[in-house]
């Protein structure tokens, strides 16, 4: 695309960046103005809803109390006790006795007229009975009133919503089924009503409102849109001149963020943040019985839609940029999740874990396995560290970490033996349990190849530094009775088994192990 054509679309890109990053933001004003204004009126509701409980617990509390009092009702040590309760308890007014329906006593003094016992309203969990509007004898102010086991308590209906809100703030404190207890800033109950059944309110009811539930008690609270207008004003101002700096930077950071999101490295940190990775288990053959005795720990990178990037692809890049080191510690991290039961159930078999050249020269990697096993009932023998010749090149660093993996118990195996340009050297320098025969040597084996020779002098060798040899990449029954003929301990490769996730790895030893006794004269 010619110059022209790069400022024509990029004028283009600008023109829909704005009208987008403005109408965004516009949107986002009116629904962050809605979510500020409806998160405020929760709030008084919360408020409005705990305030309500405390005459409910009250009640409950002084009902339950007055059940068991042992005075004699309507005596004056009863109604001394009933008026004390009145005094002390802000939330209720006044205190009577009921015997067969008829009000025989208050806190106050026994009865002088015949008042009946009203039908309750509703009747809670608790078995109390609840009547939302009586008429006290003394008073002729509405009360409600709490009755249980011929106590009634009376509560004004303001202590429900005992809260200070703006005039225009309207509350209306209700049971769940839509009993209404007390108001406060007179609400349409109308509309309450409406609400509290869960539909919409109809057309041209101009307030805005919320509905908050707790138990056997709702608040409805409801304010003029006129607010939310005012909000809305006030979020403009904030967020659309960010409108515009968002259109002239929208081009440019969709391409920053792109790149960096998409650029191998990129993928890789973020596959780490989101632990993407898995481990397949690559079974380890004792050649001369056919067990399996133990496994090479192979990582994977599972991608989010399920495909699987090859190690070759992504473990140099790893390396090269330190982010191996995370990679590592969540393998092990996975090993234990995997096979960490499993292990202590099998004490002779072991996991091979690969490790790179920064984990061999700093060691790091042996406090996180130390941490890593503690209290997990696997032993440090269980577990085989691998590295390439690349791993020793600093080679008093290689010994140092070796000396100390060696001395905690780990084994330590020289991997893909026979390809780097110093392995006779660092077999003699370095203190390995095992050495491991490169799959280049092993495909050797049975042919003509000028190579094939050298297969009988590595093991020679290794035999001769007195190391356990492990055989890599066998593929066919040929190579397998070679190796064996040899007296090569350990074998793995494709005549097996490939690498297989943990669940089948296991059940994949415990074939083994059945064939194995199986075929064991006795």
């Amino acid at each position: 695309m010619n110059r022209t054509g790069v400022i024509v679309v990029a004028t283009l890109l600008s023109l829909v960046a704005a009208i987008s990053s403005l109408g965004g933001m516009s949107y986002l004003s009116w629904t962050r103005a809605q979510a500020v204004e409806e998160k405020r009126l929760q709030s008084f509701a919360q408020q409005a809803l705990q305030r309500a409980q405390i005459p409910f617990h009250d009640a409950s509390v002084v009902l339950h109390r007055l059940h068991n009092t042992h005075a004699a009702p309507c005596s004056n040590a009863h109604i001394l006790q009933m008026r004390k309760i009145t005094i002390n308890t802000r939330s209720i007014e006044d205190v009577g006795y009921f015997e067969k329906g008829v009000l025989k006593c208050t806190s106050w003094q026994k009865s002088r007229n015949t008042i009946i016992q009203t039908i309750p309203d509703f009747i809670t969990a608790d078995g109390i009975q609840v009547s939302q509007s009586m008429l006290p004898e003394i008073s002729g102010k509405p009360m409600v009133g709490m009755f249980y086991a011929g106590h009634k308590v009376l509560i004004d209906p303001a202590r429900f919503t005992d809260i200070v809100l703006e005039p225009e703030i309207q509350i209306a404190i209700t049971t769940s089924d839509g009993h209404a207890l007390s108001t406060l800033h007179q609400p349409d109950m109308q509309l309450v009503g409406t609400l509290l059944k869960g539909t919409q309110a109809k057309t041209g009811i101009d307030s805005f409102s919320v509905v908050v539930r707790d138990g056997e008690l709702a608040a409805v609270v409801l304010e003029p849109y006129g607010k939310i207008r005012d909000r809305l004003w006030q979020e403009q101002l904030i967020w659309v001149p960010f409108g515009l700096l968002l259109a002239l930077l929208f081009i440019g950071a969709v391409i920053w963020i792109s790149r960096r999101r998409l650029s191998p490295l990129g993928e890789l940190r973020f596959a780490i943040e989101r632990r993407e990775f898995i481990v397949h288990y690559q079974p380890i053959i004792e050649l001369k019985s056919g067990m399996c005795t133990g496994a090479e720990a192979l990582v994977r990178w599972r991608r989010p839609d399920g495909s699987i990037v090859r190690p070759d692809l992504f473990i140099p890049l790893a390396e090269e940029s330190g982010l191996i080191l995370p990679i590592t510690d969540q393998v092990i991290e996975l090993v234990i999740e995997d096979l960490g039961t499993w292990l202590t159930q099998h004490p002779d078999l072991h996991i091979a874990i690969n490790l790179s050249a920064q984990d061999i020269k700093t060691g790091r990697v042996l406090d996180v396995l130390q941490a890593k096993l503690e209290n997990t009932g696997i032993t440090n023998r269980q577990i085989w560290l691998e590295a390439t010749e690349r791993g020793f090149m600093d080679m008093q660093a290689a010994r140092a970490t070796i000396d100390k993996a060696r001395a905690q118990g780990f084994w330590v195996a020289i991997d893909d033996f026979g390809t780097g340009y110093s392995s006779l050297s660092y077999l003699q320098k370095l203190p390995l349990d095992a050495l491991k025969i490169d799959k280049s040597f092993i495909d050797t084996i049975g042919t003509d190849s000028v190579s094939s020779n050298v297969t009988p002098h590595i093991i020679d060798m290794a035999k001769t530094l007195q190391l356990n040899i492990v055989a890599e990449g066998i593929e066919t029954q040929e190579q397998a009775d070679y190796l064996l003929a040899r007296e090569v301990e350990y074998g793995q490769g494709w005549l097996y088994s490939k690498a297989l996730p943990a669940a089948d790895f296991m059940q994949f030893c415990q074939t083994r192990a059945g064939a194995a006794a199986t075929a064991t004269p006795g």
